[in-house]
């Protein structure tokens, strides 16, 4: 029995309370949230403060509050007079987000929010039983004070790292800061009757920043207009009281703010100096310098990669008005130019409605839905055919007339032109595109509208100024037998692009799927190719058989299913890479390593490009495989990924390719541009990594 006995007091040693090593605290559910007490370190060490963290989960539709809530609410109550040894807390409340609900503005968190605590012991080295009694006001439609009765014991022992140590570190990084990690900077705050305007500085753009205000006494704001300047690293945000009293002036003002953009944040202290730099027009004018932002990288556009298929089109087009009059000319440029615009809009309405529905919205996410995929697939396989010469589609006389010609060439078929170049310009990004993007998804509906006209005018723009100056199509050399050779070298380059489409097919559906599409597009195009050469009465059977062919192939992924077969998600062909994880960005910046995201899909073409010309040679690939240093992420959005599209809104970014770079220098990330140069990501992990400084 006696060689039993220190192994049973080990037993008791390691379950006396005390002695054994901190664990988090047990969840607590009452009603909608549930909460929890967690801890950075195992033991108390000689710790004169010790890292806790208050943990709320919410059901989905609830919300709680912030330190200063706003129009209502209350911040949370925390009763600990039943602990022991502990002498005092501070709550650390992380950067919160604005909810606008019926005129009422309110500050605080939805989902989820691991609230930091400093605790300081009574005695520091002896444990620490803490007992909580948290009052939280959630709400919803509804709002309910809920109460739960937190526990959690700390024994004495070395403070070793805790399971829950980086959580409650990545948490602490969402507080706001002096703008040193963030690159925030307040540099001006100026008030004027019952309103406030507050200047801002950024190392990288902005996107959509807020800014909440305390003051004594309280003052509520609405969500603030927004100016941008000096390629958006500088706004002005200007505010109104939402419920002022009356004579309330701001001017001398002491207050403090707290600027919030994205996953950035920053907290000034500030009194507000008389008079508004602004002016009246301050919304309007950022509004109409994104239009010019959109109008230039509309025009951009054209020279990408995705776009230049439907060059094959637009040149076609060129050579077939070479000797028409200058009327003619002008019509069929401006029903082009038409066609852009018009798909642009009916873009920007889809987008406001799924918007409106809760969904995700983004530029090219189309190219994420199979259907789309095998529609596009059958539409540029019979463009390609058109082309090719195996069918035409001839209008009676007097709906040609009406067109302006015969056999697709008359406004009509100008008009298809400009739709379909704008289908396929969708998954390219060009430089000024994300920005101009990002800045419409994150405001209301006439910000898209207006937005997508500008991308529309910028891409429709080539046609425009032929339209202007219709002389110009006489010194193309006039049609004649060489544009039979012209047609079928065009054809071909269409039938690549459907090549390309039917590539991502396969990650969508999966081979067998993807396989049986580019069968019954060959089986369409042979039987227009037999028809062209039967008899008449024929020709109408080989038409109605490619008919049958393509409406067969659109139920092949209902048949299939999005999933059937399709390639993993987020892997990638390069072994230094690795899948996307948004947590272990933290631990790994913590752990002095640099970071780089890779936002991509295999239907966006400038993911591509970049990927070939900058990511996979030279000194950029070299850098990325030095495992050592450098974390490679790559986030596949080939897919619908809701913790994909969550991360690019919370960067303000609803397009891609999207890429940032992370390390010690730079904790909060360094966004890089669309088009990506060796230069540019050298210098980005450089600054990350804290080699040179920012």
């Amino acid at each position: 029995m006696k060689r039993f006995v220190p192994f049973l007091l080990a037993i008791l040693a390691l379950a006396a309370p005390g002695m054994g090593r901190a664990e988090t605290g047990s969840w607590v559910k009452s009603g909608p949230v549930e909460a929890r007490l967690v801890a950075s370190v195992q033991g108390v060490g000689d710790l004169a403060k010790i890292p806790l963290g208050l943990e709320v989960r919410l059901e989905p539709g609830w919300k709680t509050y912030w330190r200063t809530p706003g129009d209502a609410g209350f911040a949370p109550r925390l009763d600990w007079s039943e602990s022991r040894n502990l002498k005092a807390t501070e709550l650390i409340y992380p950067a919160p987000h604005r909810f606008t609900v019926l005129g009422f503005e309110t500050a605080g968190y939805d989902a989820e929010v691991l609230f930091p605590i400093a605790a300081t012991p009574a005695e520091p080295g002896k444990p620490l039983d803490l007992a909580l009694k948290a009052e939280l006001l959630v709400c919803s439609t509804i709002c309910v004070p809920e109460m739960v009765a937190l526990s959690l014991s700390i024994p004495e022992g070395p403070a070793t790292p805790g399971p829950s140590a980086n959580d409650i570190a990545r948490a602490q990084s969402l507080v706001p800061g002096d703008g040193r990690a963030s690159g925030l900077t307040v540099t001006a705050v100026r008030g004027q009757g019952a309103v406030l305007e507050v200047e801002v500085t950024a190392r990288e753009p902005m996107v959509a920043p807020d800014v909440f205000v305390e003051t004594d006494p309280p003052v509520t704001f609405a969500a603030p207009k927004s100016q941008f300047l000096d390629g958006d690293r500088r706004a002005i945000l200007r505010m109104d009281a939402t419920d002022p009293t009356p004579g309330l002036d701001l001017a001398g003002r002491a207050m403090t703010l707290t600027v919030v953009d994205g996953n950035r944040s920053v907290e000034a202290p500030a009194t507000a100096a008389a008079g508004l730099g602004g002016g009246a027009g301050a919304a309007p004018a950022g509004l109409l310098a994104m239009l010019g932002v959109a109008l230039l990288g509309g025009l951009i556009l054209n020279l990408m990669p995705c776009v230049l298929p439907v060059l094959s089109l637009k040149l076609l087009s060129i050579v077939q008005h070479g000797g028409r009059a200058p009327a003619a000319v002008r019509a069929g440029f401006l029903a082009s130019a038409a066609g852009i615009l018009t798909s642009f809009l009916i873009l920007a309405g889809a987008l406001v409605a799924v918007k409106a529905a809760g969904g995700a919205v983004g530029w090219g996410i189309q190219f994420q839905q199979p259907l789309f995929l095998v529609f596009m697939v059958v539409l540029v396989t019979l463009f390609a055919a058109n082309l090719w010469g195996l069918f035409e589609l001839p209008l009676p006389r007097a709906v040609a007339d009406r067109l302006g010609g015969p056999e697709g060439q008359g406004l009509g078929g100008q008009f298809a032109t400009g739709a379909f170049a704008t289908l396929l310009a969708t998954p390219c990004s060009a430089p000024f595109l994300g920005t101009a993007v990002g800045f419409a998804l994150a405001r209301g509906a006439l910000e898209v509208f207006a937005i997508f006209a500008a991308l529309g005018v910028g891409l429709a723009l080539p046609y425009l100024l032929i339209a202007a100056f219709p002389r110009a199509a006489r010194l193309l050399p006039r049609p004649g037998r060489w544009m039979v050779a012209l047609r079928r070298v065009l054809g071909g380059a269409l039938a690549l692009t459907a090549l390309w489409l039917l590539s991502v097919l396969v990650v969508q559906v999966g081979e067998v799927p993807a396989l049986a599409v580019a069968v019954l597009m060959g089986g369409l195009v042979a039987s227009l190719w037999l028809g062209r050469r039967l008899a008449e009465t024929a020709r109408w059977a080989g038409a109605a058989l490619a008919g049958l062919l393509a409406v067969v192939a659109f139920a092949v992924p209902a048949v299939f299913g999005p999933s059937a077969g399709a390639a993993p998600v987020a892997e990638s062909t390069a072994a230094r890479w690795t899948v996307f994880d948004e947590a272990a960005i933290r631990e790994q910046v913590a752990a002095g390593r640099t970071v780089f995201v890779d936002v991509t899909a295999d239907w966006c073409i400038t993911c591509q490009a970049n990927k070939k010309l900058v990511l996979n040679r030279g000194t950029v690939a070299q850098r990325l495989e030095d495992a050592g240093t450098v974390t490679a992420m790559r986030a596949d959005w080939t897919r619908p990924d809701e913790s994909i599209a969550r991360y690019l809104a919370r960067h303000g970014r609803y397009g891609i390719p999207f890429n940032i770079v992370y390390g010690p220098g730079a904790p909060e990330g360094i966004a890089l541009p669309e088009l990506l140069t060796e230069g540019a990501v050298l210098d980005a992990l450089d600054r990350a990594s804290g080699k040179i400084k920012s």
